[in-house]
């Protein structure tokens, strides 16, 4: 039949466009009249010259014409249509293709009167070929007459004029302004036309029996020969009486209705049929589908079960929520004879939807372990329904572009009609959110917003979709560990798990920044993480202390990014030589380290002292001191033999009020007695020594501490730093590069100023040609710099103290 197939239905022709064919595109309706022109159809003009175009049953297209239409062709008993639809995909109909439609009806014979109820209007067609005299014609109200008579003779010499009969008033209007209204008029040899939209201005609403009808009373002129004659030309559809009880629905028409019986007395019902979608029913068919139709005194009343065959489920949202309404295009003819009229046929076409009715979706997930991929399927749905675009992580894609990503969408459709659809992501792809379990189980989560739109009503909806599938495929890092003369190494490789985990030890998150500070080494090219420590450190777990070594030990553990649960733990323990504890210097200078071992929590290593109780030391961490003192001093004792001298001391802890030391590290240096070492040298007369200028790049910096011990400094955070005056001000400057042991630090004038300008005034010196300023009230005090772990020049190091004071103008207080 080709992509369009019309049939004749009574008074009607209906042409349906072919669903496969037409589907996904946008059309244009034109009828054609008898002289080749296209007329284009919007809304107004279809349901003013009798053209209906319905979309329904799951994307099927209608058209609908009545016999009487516009641009029908009449001759003798048949009727001939013209259609031309335009179809393309773009909706400004860019390179659309034109399909040409022409079918003919034969109908009759006609009913002195007929009416027909089309979805988008109403219309009536009377038989004039009898023409009643003015005095004979009965109208509801006989005085109407003697009111419109009179208009119509003053426009005697016009074709057309229609009186509406109102309550209120009597409106007259001339054919040409009829049709701007909206109304259609037309006459044949025999018959005279009215079509009215429902929305036209003369409609009224009259309620019979409880049920709605929308109503036009309204009267008809003509002239026929030397004669102006008049029709009744009321018209009245129902558009109420539809109720839903216990799945049913019951659709009620009163018979007889007050503005289509005006004037009759007498009636007898002749037919009395009904069906679905312009096709009429047998009492047989109508059992087996279950529908009742019964003709009372009064009323023809039909109940069909919701969900009955002949009807069809169409997709409905309601704030946003999905459900479905039952649709059936029902229609009634009633045809009755009166003592005015004769023979009246009425045929109602009536869509009937359901009220609104939730339905409820089922998503599904599993995954092809063998081909990587997460499958979720989301349904089911009518066929009504088109995914439209996916929303992961706040970005929007429409179907082609999710593709692109690397998603497989698939539509399933089942024998009942219904589908669903079926997406298919890599469980490889960036959507996914992936996360650890445990042991070698890794967590997909899928979290995609679905929008659907809903064809051809073009509601939207959206449906979020959570999937999650345990995969068994994930890779844990590994590490391995081992030590140098002076350091802990732990190299570990990663997994494909611990992206977002991050390296803490105990419970000190490792940063780059924090590694630097510490001196420590922490690399990461992607695939290893590498963490070097220095054995004497504050994160080293000191557990074991022979002559044979020191037993040191580095735990690091890798936490969740977000969480911070412990995920993975590794260590690295190494023993290291007693001797990594002390130097001997060749000037008697012996420096010594003493470390806390792991169970020793309650010892305080700033409280080790020597066997001299005095010497305490000179740095110290919370798992280390140092001393560093001259042999011939903190009670250390000599023993002589034939080839060495040796001093011994040791490192004690006391708990207070007892002299019972709790720790006691014994340690000693040798030095050769007489030693004979052969030294070849040449005399020659060296010019004195002298400095001279040279230019160079040279690093400082300027520090602030908290303390004289010079061992916690201001953060840059704590500034400004707040003070009482002749509260001591702890300066250090160090000089950072070059690092070169032959280069000594000398301040030479150090001064203060009331602003951050060092050329403002006034200015008072702290130091002046490297020495303090004698006028000071409360002069500069320098302090000795020694070597430590953080100190490796000394040299290199100038420290003075400063108390606080602040610029006074005679009694008043310089600000800045």
């Amino acid at each position: 039949t080709g992509p369009m197939s019309s049939e004749c239905l009574g008074n009607l022709l209906r042409i349906t466009l072919s669903t496969e064919y037409f589907e996904d595109k946008y059309l244009s309706f034109s009828v054609v009249d008898q002289s080749g022109i296209a007329w284009e159809l919007d809304e107004a003009m279809a349901a003013q010259c009798g053209y209906t175009v319905t979309y329904s049953n799951w994307s099927s297209i209608e058209f609908r014409a009545s016999a009487v239409s516009c641009h029908s062709h009449l001759e003798k008993d048949v009727f001939t249509v013209t259609i031309k639809i335009k179809a393309s995909h773009t909706p400004d109909m860019k390179n659309a293709a034109t399909h040409l439609k022409s079918a003919s009806c034969h109908y009759g014979p006609w009913s002195p009167r007929e009416l027909i109820c089309e979805s988008n209007y109403m219309e009536v067609s009377v038989r004039r070929d009898v023409p009643q005299t003015i005095k004979d014609f009965l109208q509801d109200e006989p005085e109407d007459w003697t009111l419109v008579f009179p208009e119509a003779k003053a426009e005697e010499a016009s074709i057309w004029q229609i009186i509406f009969h109102q309550p209120e008033e009597k409106r007259a209007l001339l054919v040409s302004n009829a049709w701007s209204a909206g109304y259609g008029l037309n006459a044949t040899d025999s018959r005279v036309l009215l079509r009215v939209p429902y929305t036209a201005a003369q409609v009224q609403l009259v309620e019979d029996q409880g049920i709605t009808f929308s109503v036009v009373r309204s009267s008809t002129f003509y002239k026929h020969g030397w004669m102006i004659l008049v029709v009744d030309t009321a018209v009245a559809c129902p558009v109420g009486g539809v109720d839903y009880v216990n799945k049913t629905i019951t659709w009620t028409v009163p018979k007889y209705i007050p503005p289509l019986s005006a004037g009759a007395t007498s009636f007898k019902d002749v037919l009395v049929e009904a069906g679905v979608d312009l096709h009429k029913l047998s009492a047989k068919e109508m059992a087996s589908r279950k529908y009742v139709l019964s003709n009372d005194l009064n009323a023809i009343t039909m109940k069909v079960p919701i969900g009955a065959e002949g009807g069809y489920y169409k997709t409905s949202v309601s704030n946003g929520q999905l459900g479905e309404k039952y649709t059936i295009n029902l229609f009634l003819e009633h045809q009755w004879e009166d003592n005015k009229w004769g023979l009246t046929k009425h045929t109602i076409i009536k869509e009937i939807e359901t009220p609104f009715e939730h339905t409820e979706l089922v998503i599904t997930s599993n995954s092809n372990l063998s081909a990587r991929l997460m499958n979720v399927a989301v349904g089911t749905f009518l066929p009504d329904v088109e995914l439209v675009n996916l929303t992961t992580e706040g970005v929007t894609v429409s179907v082609p572009e999710a593709v692109q990503h690397g998603y497989l969408i698939h539509r399933t459709r089942y024998a009942n009609g219904s589908q669903a659809y079926i997406i298919q992501v890599p469980l490889d792809a960036p959507s996914l959110k992936k996360e650890y379990m445990r042991e070698d189980l890794r967590a997909y989560t899928l979290n995609v917003t679905l929008a659907f739109i809903t064809h051809p009503s073009s509601e939207t909806f959206v449906v979020p979709v959570t999937a999650l599938s345990a995969v068994k495929d994930a890779v844990l890092p590994r590490a391995r560990g081992f030590c140098d003369g002076r350091n802990l190494h732990l190299i570990i490789t990663h997994g494909n798990v611990d992206q977002n985990w991050l390296p803490f030890i105990s419970n000190w998150h490792l940063t780059p920044e924090a590694a630097q500070k510490h001196n420590y080494s922490l690399k990461d090219d992607g695939t290893h993480l590498t963490i070097s420590v220095p054995f004497l450190s504050s994160h080293v777990n000191y557990e074991g202390f022979h002559t044979s070594g020191i037993k040191a030990s580095l735990y690091v553990t890798l936490k969740d990014g977000i969480t911070l649960a412990n995920m993975r733990d590794f260590s690295v323990s190494c023993r290291f030589s007693p001797s990594e504890l002390i130097q001997c210097l060749p000037n008697g200078t012996v420096i010594i380290t003493a470390i806390k071992l792991v169970g020793g929590a309650d010892l305080d290593t700033s409280l080790l002292v020597l066997r001299d109780r005095q010497c305490k030391p000179s740095l110290v961490t919370e798992k280390t001191a140092t001393f560093k003192f001259s042999v011939n001093t903190c009670g250390t004792s000599r023993k002589f033999n034939s080839t060495a001298m040796t001093y011994e001391n040791e490192v004690l802890y006391f708990r207070p009020g007892n002299d019972t030391p709790i720790y006691q590290l014994n340690f000693l240096c040798s030095y050769a007695v007489r030693q004979t070492v052969d030294v070849q040298y040449e005399s020659k007369k060296n010019p004195p020594p002298s400095i001279k200028p040279g230019f160079g790049s040279l690093a400082l910096s300027l520090k602030l501490f908290k303390e004289k011990s010079y061992s916690e400094l201001y953060e840059e955070s704590e500034y400004p730093v707040v003070k009482y005056l002749r509260e001591a001000l702890y300066f250090e400057v160090e000089l950072l590069q070059p690092k070169d042991a032959r280069l000594d630090l000398n301040l030479n004038d150090c001064w203060a100023t009331n602003s951050r300008s060092q050329d403002s005034l006034p200015q008072w010196h702290i130091i002046i040609h490297g020495c303090e300023n004698s006028k000071d009230s409360y002069r500069t005090v320098f302090h000795k710099v020694n070597y430590s772990l953080r100190v490796k020049f000394p040299q290199h190091l100038k420290r003075f103290e400063v108390r606080m004071f602040t610029f006074v103008q005679g009694t008043t207080l310089l600000q800045e």
